[in-house]
């Protein structure tokens, strides 16, 4: 065991997943966590305890029929609507026992000895409250998922029309283009897509704000674990693989909707009111333009039915106003 506990109910390592009509990528999840039993190396956490918690959110795909018939020993916790990623993963955690935790997204693949590696990390470095793996794509390239803060130019030129005229200091200092993929370096706040926390941390700031219905969550909870004096890390040698973003892809317009949102969310919360409204009408200038050129070409004759989608996408966006409750 990696240490001893007073309750006998804890365990070793708590892992929460919280899916969404993602059947056959859950269960390849799942499979890949049954793995990483049985391949501790030798002197690396030799041994822990583990527990696998599912926070289905009403998926129609058969997702909770396949978790009950073929993997019994997790802890299904079926929910009768789509309670969205935030809200999900505060459900698991509250019925966590870890005494740490793992918020894992379903379209993941976890190598057998990552979390043997992250775990023994995090025991010898107290300070660390939260780690992120080294994440690949599914061909096996790198996929970038450690930070440093956002800056309001790292808002106005992310996932925008602007993103090819960013200067190459702004991607550079955000993405952490300066360290090794292979390294372990401190960071800002890790990807979402696999962070594994202490329970220390989570008494001490609480789970993810609900606010955030998709995107920045993590973003924000990290910036709130650094705010309370707990340490972030990256760890290039522990690795999982990120199919990416299949449950979002269901979402359509509401990604854009979403992604910018809360962005901005984040943005009032740690950078006040003023570059709020300074970043949410530089983004609905962007999707302006974007709506008039995108039905100039259409009405040119140039992709129509790829034009008339993008105007629909960005006229929603438009009409929804990216307007973020305090």
């Amino acid at each position: 065991m990696l240490a001893s506990y007073g309750d006998g109910n804890l365990v070793d390592l708590s892992i929460i997943i919280v899916s969404w009509n993602v059947r056959e990528l859950l269960d390849k999840c799942l499979a890949s966590l049954q793995q990483t039993r049985r391949a501790i190396r030798p002197g690396l956490c030799e041994e822990f305890s583990l527990e696998i918690i599912v926070v289905d959110s009403a998926s129609e795909d058969g997702s909770v029929e396949l978790v009950r018939e073929r993997h019994s020993t997790v802890v299904l916790l079926p929910q009768q609507e789509n309670v969205g990623f935030t809200r999900g993963n505060n459900i698991g955690l509250a019925r966590a026992r870890g005494a740490f935790l793992l918020l894992l997204n379903p379209d993941t693949e976890v190598s057998p000895d990552a979390l043997a590696i992250m775990l023994d990390y995090m025991n010898r470095r107290p300070r660390v409250g939260i780690l992120g793996p080294h994440t690949l794509n599914s061909d096996g390239s790198h996929q970038s998922t450690r930070r440093r803060f956002p800056t309001l130019l790292t808002g106005i030129f992310e996932s925008t029309w602007l993103s090819a005229w960013a200067p190459a200091s702004v991607e550079q200092n955000y993405r952490m283009l300066d360290t090794g993929n292979d390294e372990i370096v401190e960071a800002d706040w890790v990807q979402g897509s696999a962070l594994m926390l202490r329970r220390e941390v989570y008494e001490d700031i609480g789970g993810l704000d609900e606010g955030f219905a998709m995107y920045s969550e993590e973003l924000d909870y990290c910036r709130r674990a650094k705010s309370a004096a707990w340490q972030v890390a990256y760890h290039g040698g522990a690795h999982i693989t990120h199919h990416g973003g299949k449950s979002s892809e269901q979402a359509g317009a509401l990604k854009q909707i979403h992604f910018q949102s809360s962005k901005l969310r984040y943005f009032r919360k740690h950078h006040g009111y003023g570059r709020y409204l300074i970043l949410r009408a530089i983004l609905l200038l962007q999707f302006s333009w974007q709506l008039c050129l995108e039905s100039a070409k259409g009405a040119l004759g140039h992709k129509r039915d790829l034009r008339a989608q993008r105007v629909r996408t960005y006229w929603q966006v438009l009409r929804n106003g990216l307007r973020v409750e305090p």
